[in-house]
């Protein structure tokens, strides 16, 4: 079968349309992107340099991502929502448990940690990356929300419940110790911050 270069190395030639998608290709500039970032910070990542760095031309990288606010929108969405994935634990107090242990082993990644303190400080700077943030922002949110709404079900919490500040609340703590303070968030102090965020839960 006659071959053909492309951007993401050589392919067979198609039939028609667009050059296929490589994952291996995809894989590589994500993790080239986040190693760039946590290395010099947003306002300085260079996608030429991602593209260098992944081993790929800098069509490859621009034919899945249009701008470097999108290329981040995009693969928070995917590593953020799968890192904190819980799912339905049974009770709101496993469904609090887990969602802290899941932010916690998040946040004890250094590099993820370098990036997430980088993009606070950035998102204000920089209107293209707060708009392209919002879905990722969104998804993040709603799924917290399914989780006070099946303890609604449960009866767990009132219907009444002050959804908005629950939201606001639920992790900002473990945020603060582990990535502003650098305190520590062993076992002990998971379990004290489960039972005080249930109790203001449901004081709310």
């Amino acid at each position: 079968m006659e071959r053909k270069r492309s951007d993401d190395n050589y392919l067979p030639r198609q039939p028609s349309g667009a050059a296929v998608m490589r994952v291996e290709v995809t894989d590589a500039l994500s993790r080239a992107f986040f190693s760039e970032w946590s290395r010099v910070g947003y306002a300085a990542l260079s996608l030429e340099r991602v593209a260098k760095a992944a081993g790929v031309g800098k069509a490859a990288l621009y034919r899945r991502w249009p701008s470097k606010a999108a290329m981040a929108s995009d693969l928070l969405s995917r590593v953020g929502l799968t890192l904190t994935e819980t799912g339905d634990m049974g009770s709101l107090e496993a469904d609090v448990r887990a969602l802290l242990l899941a932010f916690r082993r998040v946040l004890r990644h250094r590099l993820i940690r370098r990036i997430l303190t980088d993009l606070l400080a950035e998102i204000g700077r920089e209107p293209a990356l707060e708009t392209a943030l919002r879905p990722f922002q969104q998804a993040r949110r709603d799924r917290v929300q399914q989780l006070i709404e099946r303890a609604i079900a449960r009866g767990e919490l009132a219907a009444t419940v002050d959804r908005e500040t629950i939201l606001d609340f639920l992790v900002a703590p473990l945020y603060w110790r582990l990535a502003v303070t650098k305190g520590r968030s062993d076992i002990a102090y998971i379990e004290r911050l489960v039972r005080m965020t249930k109790a203001a839960m449901a004081a709310g």
